[in-house]
């Protein structure tokens, strides 16, 4: 075959067509009502498990041997209280000479306002002598194995400690496995027919608050929660992050990258680590526990102190299920702010502020693939990010910290525990769901957050009285979709392009190899420039044009289909002017190396080796 273009694949254009992409402004409509799923007309079976991907580059699978082998919380409780409006400062008060001499961020009266709870937790992080929180990571992996001989002393419980990685320091990234399944493998956990959730924490050492709850919660699996594990496999991994704890001014891998936002991209083995252990496991919820800074953000822009104990959030990717984003809010959030509220813990929606300290505008968090919760969303586990108050207060209310937390993830095991078979009949719905979308439908290339007002409960820095201050609030829980494409029925890439395919198979994305070369009826970009930010992403996305003509693809070029439950991430990560795209990211050597596939193809495929 002759080779006229750089790419190593010859288009012949049929008819050129530019598609002029288009708004679409349009304000989301309400969630349908919940109903079990059942199966649609023209559905392929669903198969029992979830297609894994084998073969280099993809790890082998995590081989554990088991170790030799409570309670449901109440869901239904008062909402939190309305606090009364006060007017806001005009500017932020210069901080409290008394701060100053406690040795606190914030004055007496702020700090009382945060009373210990008066349960008494035990993790290493609250030994006496710590100073707000653990930072040996040889002692927290001593813990887990504790708890797996403990748990494995239990009839009928198995338990694993798992090395999911290591760090880019040689630390085994380590996960615990507690079930009553007849193994704690993957396989096994997958035939179980309970739900499995994934808790995480320690992506970032200045929030330790995250480690010792996990590791709290680590230990009363094993004991006085043990009834839960008759619901609901649990995966614990209390440091994702192992290089950086104990150097909470050093929060970042040791490469220097915030493991938090390298969920897509994969450019860290701790965040290759995690996506292995979901590729794996395919956990129905994925849970990751951080803290936030109630003072550096708040006091300069806002004039107080955040009031809130904990933030929370889900996946909020434009394209995902909306059944995903209803079960994550009424089967998980609610719950979980009346478990907080019967502790007198208050709580909020997770978000960001500018960096402006003369405006008021708050944005409800990333809704691209720079969010982790996004990244596991898309792959149709309802996702959680949780958010104590703590960040940059070192030791102070640790044990409130933790317990925080603690309540939050008690109310999602006692969650899935009272939705066990509901969320199985879920999670089978979104995958079919997402199949039956190939080759029709649209996908979302741009969209934008819903303008709103919202009052953000806040704290006098020096009477530590209640301060209610209105922000402008860009909700992503209605975005409006601007630029809108129809979906293709995969995607073609160039067999130079090993890179992105390995990218994909590590997040467990189906791919293809072409046996024969054959005719691709597609959609080829040609690059016009670079746009502005897109869809949340700090990125910037490409301008691109796109041709209709027929492809000319070599044998040993790549397809990926989009009749995959994988197929959301596939293309947030394949549509080159997608906000965040592997394409924004160079991964591709050149827009040539990738297409739109409009038709199924006829042609031999194989799996990609």
């Amino acid at each position: 075959m002759p080779h006229r273009l750089r790419s190593s694949v010859n288009f012949r254009l049929s008819c050129v067509l530019v598609l002029v992409l288009f708004l679409e402004a349009c304000a989301s409509k309400p969630l349908p009502e919940w109903r079990p799923a059942v199966a649609r007309p023209g559905l392929p079976a669903a198969p029992e498990n979830r297609p894994s991907v084998t073969g280099s580059p993809v790890p082998p699978p995590l081989n554990a041997e088991p170790a030799t082998s409570t309670g449901v919380l109440p869901s239904t409780l008062p909402a939190l209280p309305s606090l009364p409006a006060l007017p806001a400062r005009n500017a932020p008060p210069p901080p409290p000479a008394e701060a100053v001499e406690l040795g606190t961020p914030y004055a007496r009266a702020v700090a009382d306002r945060f009373s210990e709870p008066s349960t008494a937790y035990t993790s290493p992080g609250l030994e006496a002598g710590r100073e707000g929180g653990i930072y040996d990571y040889a002692r927290a992996r001593q813990w887990l194995a504790e708890q797996a001989r403990q748990a494995a002393r239990q009839p009928g419980v198995h338990s694993a400690v798992l090395a999911a990685g290591s760090s880019q320091r040689g630390q085994l990234i380590e996960a615990l496995v507690l079930t009553r399944a007849t193994g704690a493998d993957a396989a096994t956990l997958l035939a179980s027919a309970r739900p499995t959730v994934l808790l995480l924490a320690g992506q970032r050492s200045d929030e330790p608050a995250g480690v010792d709850a996990l590791l709290v919660m680590a230990r009363a699996l094993t004991q006085d929660l043990r009834a839960a594990l008759e619901l609901v496999n649990v995966i614990i991994l209390p440091v994702a992050n192992p290089d950086a704890l104990g150097t909470p001014a050093q929060p970042l891998t040791a490469n220097g990258i915030d493991l938090e936002r390298d969920h897509f991209l994969l450019r860290t083995p701790e965040a290759r680590a995690i996506s292995r252990l979901i590729r794996e496991f395919q956990p129905t919820v994925v849970v990751d526990l951080q803290e936030f800074n109630p003072i550096a953000a708040f006091l300069p822009k806002l004039g107080g102190i955040a009031r809130t104990d904990a933030l929370l959030s889900y996946s909020t990717a434009p394209d995902q299920p909306e059944f995903l984003t209803k079960a994550a809010e009424e089967w998980f959030r609610r719950p979980m702010v009346s478990a907080l509220d019967a502790q007198g813990l208050s709580s909020d929606w997770q978000f960001t502020m500018t960096a402006d300290p003369a405006d008021r505008k708050i944005s409800m968090g990333a809704f691209g693939p720079d969010a982790g919760r996004n990244v596991f969303g898309m792959k149709n586990a309802i996702s959680l990010s949780l958010a104590s108050r703590g960040a940059g207060l070192g030791a102070l209310h640790y044990s409130r910290r933790v317990h925080t937390l603690v309540t939050a993830v008690r109310s999602i095991l006692a969650s899935t525990g009272q939705r066990a078979a509901e969320l199985q009949q879920l999670s089978d719905y979104l995958d079919r769901e997402v199949i039956a979308q190939a080759c029709r439908d649209d996908i979302t290339l741009e969209a934008e957050p819903t303008p709103a007002q919202h009052d953000l409960a806040l704290l006098d820095p020096v009477t530590g009285a209640d301060k209610l201050v209105a922000v402008e609030w860009d909700s992503g829980l209605a975005l409006r979709k601007v630029t809108t494409r129809v979906r293709p029925c995969g995607y073609w890439l160039a067999a130079t392009a090993s890179e992105v395919v390995e990218r994909l198979r590590l997040h467990g994305v189906r791919v293809q190899r072409l046996a024969e070369p054959g005719a691709l009826l597609g959609d080829i970009y040609l690059d016009a420039g670079i746009a502005s930010a897109r869809g949340g992403s700090s990125r910037q996305a490409r301008e691109l044009k796109l041709v209709r003509g027929v492809i000319d693809a070599p044998a040993a070029s790549y397809y990926v289909p989009l009749d995959q439950y994988m197929a959301n991430l596939a293309i947030a990560a394949l549509e080159p002017d997608a906000a965040g795209s592997f394409y924004s990211d160079r991964l591709f050597p050149r827009v040539t190396d990738v297409a739109r596939v409009m038709n199924v193809p006829k042609v031999r495929l194989e799996d990609a080796p």
